[in-house]
């Protein structure tokens, strides 16, 4: 990085929202000199949402890094469950300075080595290997997945949509889960059992085969919601309707299961970390015995993922966190 201060324009950009925020190289990736939030589906696009931001300010920038939910590919990004083709080369001219893109959780995966005891909750102690290869792992709107490998002096992020691999069941309950979203779905991907856009899935599962009423009182509400999500997951925190309970209690399940499945992928020995807006509001039930058990549920290499550390993200903007970390280390 040149000598002198310079000052970063960082983004989040996701399906339900987009943080913005300002960074100074003085002040650090903790520190933003101003932050905002806006609701992505309220704007035709990211540059429309940056001059709402920037309007009216004088910093003068040096640099922008945005991380988005999709996949990255020559400078691009079709973000994921949002209309918007996003493009660096236009960012770029828009705002006369460098820009990089990163997928959401390369951000994440960014932010994690920088992440402070107050930022994580463990669920498994684990045995701690130093420098072994983190896994992340993030249902939030959608499912992100990515790892870390130490490069000899350093952590090195990597990306991935593991989360739109095959759904692949485990038990005879998920199987029949399968059986009834194939002929709904053309792809029945993690993602779309495995987040806040597969939730409701479940729960349409659930109600439609019959296994679990759904209350009068519930449908009313779901009736009046933009998004069932929180609706069915908040239901279920306060133990109010079966339905809902069992819709969470197999969402975990499936998460467990996908978490250990990554783990094995990448040799996850420094650990699993649980990103997106989920897991932290669901803590409790993951700190109950169904999440590791479906996570160790891998036969003989059993032992060998009750051994590693599995924690739940904390930070309220980690990915935020990484792309500013990104932008402030770029060379």
């Amino acid at each position: 990085m040149s000598h002198g201060k310079e000052l970063l324009l960082a983004g989040d950009i996701g399906g339900t929202k987009t943080a913005l925020a300002i960074f100074s190289s003085d002040t650090g990736s903790q520190r933003p000199l101003v932050e905002a939030t806006f609701a992505s589906k309220e704007y035709a696009s990211l540059e429309t949402i940056i001059a709402r931001f920037l309007a009216g300010r004088g910093e003068r920038l040096t640099r922008a890094v945005f991380d988005v939910a999709g996949p990255v590919v020559q400078e691009r990004v079709q973000v994921t469950n949002l209309p918007w083709m996003i493009d660096a080369a236009s960012l770029r001219r828009a705002l006369g300075v460098p820009v990089h893109l990163l997928n959401d959780l390369e951000a994440i995966a960014h932010a994690v080595p920088f992440l402070e005891s107050v930022d994580v909750e463990t669920i498994n102690q684990g045995d701690d290997v130093a420098n072994g290869t983190i896994a992340v792992i993030a249902p939030g709107t959608g499912l992100g997945e990515a790892f870390i490998v130490w490069n000899g002096t350093r952590y090195q992020p990597h990306a991935s949509e593991g989360g739109h691999t095959d759904f692949g069941p485990v038990t005879s309950l998920q199987i029949e889960l399968l059986n009834f979203l194939m002929p709904r779905l053309p792809h029945v991907s993690y993602e779309r059992v495995c987040s806040g856009l597969g939730i409701p899935n479940l729960y349409a599962f659930f109600k439609e085969t019959g296994r679990a009423a759904e209350p009068d009182w519930l449908r009313e509400m779901l009736a009046q919601a933009h998004d069932p999500t929180p609706v069915i997951v908040q239901a279920a925190l306060e133990n109010r309707a079966e339905i809902c309970a069992r819709t969470l209690d197999l969402f975990i399940s499936i998460l467990g299961s996908e978490a250990g499945n990554l783990a094995l992928k990448v040799k996850a020995a420094g650990g699993v970390y649980l990103g997106g807006g989920i897991p932290p509001r669901i803590l409790p039930q993951l700190q109950a015995e169904s999440f590791m058990q479906a996570f160790t549920r891998k036969g003989r290499f059993a032992d060998l993922l009750a051994r590693v550390p599995v924690r739940v993200i904390l930070h309220p903007k980690p990915a935020l966190l990484g792309a500013a970390q990104y932008g402030l280390e770029w060379r």
